[in-house]
């Protein structure tokens, strides 16, 4: 039997990791002679119901970005179907149907948004081949809408009367389908409720935390609090009789763990040493982990101190120098040349946690083949790639991928530490030790002292402005951390920050020091500590300049469009210029009659394919005390898929960038974390939320996501509306350091 076009698009989907479609398993029987079957799937993501619902499955990780909601709505788009007839059921984790199923980057939209039209669109056409056999009508003379096919004579047939014979139409080439023309959308554009939002308020959502598996055991792990230090023994025997404690016993480090800061390993799976308690219950291996007397070997431990970080900075800040990202070749010259006025800051940034709603838990069963039958692993968790703990089990059991099976969950939270496996290699372990499912639920202490954090930095600024009040030269000196002479993840400048695109006559350099801290994603990787200090600078430049900020960052994008024509990650000029101008004023920035003691602060910037300006309006008092009023936030970042969905994940990052800015910060002295709770690491209280007014250009380019670029802006937006309420510049976060307090 040839290769047909089934099997072509079968083929191709695969390769290409994101259609999985597999359209007309019926037709595929019958081409062998067996008997025609009768199928309501229409393809992987969408089954139809004789009564008419709408079954789609949503493919990746929900952490409450909305995906689980804005992804459905993209297939029911094209298909015609409606809304109130789609019930929306989470994927299973299987990337050889769903490709892959990873949310992270912002790039869940942008990466599914074609792929999930051709899902729709293929079940559409399908239909309307069913409905033309079945009503003996052309094709042309059929449309798709309100989850029914209908004639131009008004005939029609609903999807739920078509499921049946749609699901043994051929499958539509992807490669010609069309898609429906943007002013005709009823689903997509319009704001829509999240999916879970009823089961998440009403607490009946099944987060990781949730698990409950027959047999199941609780656990507790202890890692050193100097990161690398090695467990050597411990309080063995106290802890064993400790009420409802069943077990306890030394994890060895996998070889993979060493020092390295790099998450990347991580992500695989990989365990760092430390004891296990096992139990009964939640509560009697933390009562347990609180009683632990472990000795620790910590000749190879971390020995990195924040104050030490600090200090050595300063050092390379006043000597120069650094790896070249951006020569500036006249850049010397203008900042000497005695005409030009010249600014020189120093900024710093500190580690931050990611301190996620959840906890850090992860529920195993690692169940040992008897006569002869491979091992296999289930694994339940929250996860921004479920997938990859199968990866834990590969590396250190040397499992078969297809002897392992993820449960994928809904996380409290994610922001970039989920994209992360130790803490599954922690429960796996434990699982493979016991022979038993184990349930192994992380303190908010141990949730703190072994994250990912956001690296901290430190930034050189000094530029020049002529005699007409322009930038004459950008001299910028990014000081920041590596190990093992790379940058860890959110260090060092990428080439694709707006000083290095955007500004003539620019040097950037950049130095890093060594640390053993581990560093990982967290929310806007790099870009949410440099738009602080890029934008920032800006804002003293055009007040050494004396001239209005927005008039002056405007200036600065030049004439130019796109950088890189064409490319979704790459800056464009006129888009900026665009969303900076709206927010200008939409904010009343420049005119609005603002009391003594209140400013507004502007701030722009480019990352994960958005474009993003924010104003800020901020009050503050005589003992510095400050109030953000309200946040004008302007965003394009094309088509917006569930206008719901959008505004909240601006409003989440404007409340989450506030709060970090504000009061956040992590330390460590001699390679030991030095917070613990929120008593020492707060958030902020709901009452410091301001007003936040979102605008979006609905411009055609293509989608891009939302979970990460309105956090960037924020902090120099607030520091900028500071200045201009008081005159005193901050230059280092989080504000609290610098003696300002969020009321």
């Amino acid at each position: 039997m040839g290769l047909n076009r089934r099997k072509l698009f079968k083929v191709s989907a695969i390769a290409g990791g994101g259609l999985m479609l597999q359209l007309s398993l019926p037709n595929a029987l019958a081409e062998e002679g067996k008997p025609l079957v009768a199928s309501k799937d229409l393809n992987f993501y969408v089954q139809i119901a004789s009564d008419g619902q709408i079954t789609i499955f949503a493919p990746n990780p929900e952490m409450g970005q909305g995906v689980k909601t804005a992804l459905p709505m993209i297939i029911a788009e094209e298909m015609g179907a409606k809304w109130e007839d789609v019930v929306v059921v989470q994927a299973p984790i299987d990337s050889s149907k769903f490709g892959m199923q990873g949310s992270g980057g912002s790039m869940t939209i942008p990466r599914n948004f074609d792929a999930m039209r051709k899902m729709g669109a293929s079940a559409r056409e399908m239909l309307i081949g069913a409905a033309s056999l079945l009503l003996e009508v052309e094709r042309k003379e059929l449309e798709a809408r309100e989850s029914q096919v209908i004639h131009s004579s008004g005939r029609s047939m609903t999807f739920g009367q078509l499921a049946t014979v749609a699901a043994q139409q051929p499958v539509p080439d992807p490669e010609v389908l069309e898609f429906k023309d943007p002013r005709s959308y009823t689903i997509i554009g319009t704001s829509v409720a999240g999916v879970d939002n009823l089961v998440v308020a009403t607490g009946l959502t099944e987060f990781g935390i949730d698990v409950d598996v027959p047999g199941m055991m609780y656990a507790s792990y202890t890692r050193c609090p100097r990161r690398g230090g090695i467990a050597k023994s411990f309080n063995e025997r106290e802890i064993k009789r400790l009420p409802g404690v069943t077990d306890a016993f030394i994890l060895e480090p996998d070889d993979r763990a060493g020092k390295s800061s790099f998450a990347f390993m991580d992500g695989l799976g990989v365990l760092r040493g430390g004891v296990a308690v096992v139990g009964d219950n939640t509560w009697a291996v933390f009562n347990a982990k609180n009683k632990l007397k472990v000795k620790w070997d910590e000749s190879p431990a971390s020995q990195d101190s924040w104050p030490e970080m600090v200090e050595q900075a300063k050092q390379i800040a006043a000597k120069g120098g650094g790896d070249v990202k951006l020569p500036g070749k006249t850049v010397d010259a203008e900042l000497s040349n005695a005409k030009n006025r010249v600014q020189e800051s120093f900024y710093e940034f500190p580690y931050v946690a990611h301190i996620c709603m959840e906890p850090m838990n992860c529920t195993a069963d690692y169940k040992k083949g008897k006569s002869g039958e491979p091992d296999t692993l289930e694994v339940w968790l929250g996860s921004q790639f479920p997938e990859l703990a199968k990866e834990a089990g590969v590396n250190m059991f040397g499992l078969k991928p297809e002897n392992i099976k993820v449960n994928g969950l809904r996380m409290g939270g994610g922001f970039g530490r989920r994209a992360l496996h130790d803490f599954s290699a922690e429960a796996i372990s434990i699982s493979h030790r016991i022979g038993k499912p184990v349930k192994l639920t992380w303190t908010r202490t141990d949730d703190i002292h072994n994250d990912f954090f956001r690296v901290g930095g430190f930034e050189n600024m000094k530029a020049a402005i002529d005699t007409n009040g322009k930038l004459a030269a950008w001299d910028q000196h990014y000081i920041g951390f590596g190990n093992n002479g790379k940058p860890v993840i959110g260090s060092g400048l990428r080439g694709n920050e707006f000083s290095m695109v955007a500004l003539d006559n620019a040097r950037v350099t950049q130095t890093l020091m060594e640390v053993d801290t581990s560093c990982g994603a967290w929310r806007a990787p790099g870009s949410n500590t440099n738009a602080f200090v890029e934008q920032s600078f800006i804002h003293e430049l055009a007040e050494l300049a004396e001239r209005d900020h927005a008039e002056f960052l405007i200036e600065l994008m030049g004439s130019r469009r796109w950088f890189e024509e064409g490319k979704i990650s790459s800056l464009n000029t006129g888009r900026a210029i665009d969303v900076i101008k709206l927010a200008v004023e939409k904010s009343g920035y420049g005119k609005k009659k603002l009391p003594k003691g209140t400013g507004l602060g502007l701030a722009f910037y480019f990352c994960h394919a958005a474009h993003v300006a924010e104003v800020a309006e901020v009050s503050v008092d005589a003992n510095n005390n400050y109030r953000v009023k309200n946040v004008t936030v302007a965003v394009d970042v094309g088509p917006i898929v569930n206008m719901s969905g959008a505004i909240s994940q601006i409003q989440g990052s404007i409340v989450d960038g506030l709060s970090t800015m504000a009061m956040q910060k992590i330390t460590m002295k001699n390679g030991e974390i030095e917070q613990d709770n929120f008593n020492n690491y707060p958030v902020m209280r709901i009452a410091s939320t301001p007003s936040i007014d979102v605008h979006f250009i609905q411009s055609d380019n293509q989608p891009t996501g939302l979970g990460e670029p309105a956090l960037p802006p924020l902090a120099p937006a607030v520091t900028n509306a500071i200045f201009a309420a008081t005159g005193k510049r901050i230059r280092s976060m989080p504000l609290s350091e610098a003696g300002f307090t969020l009321v």
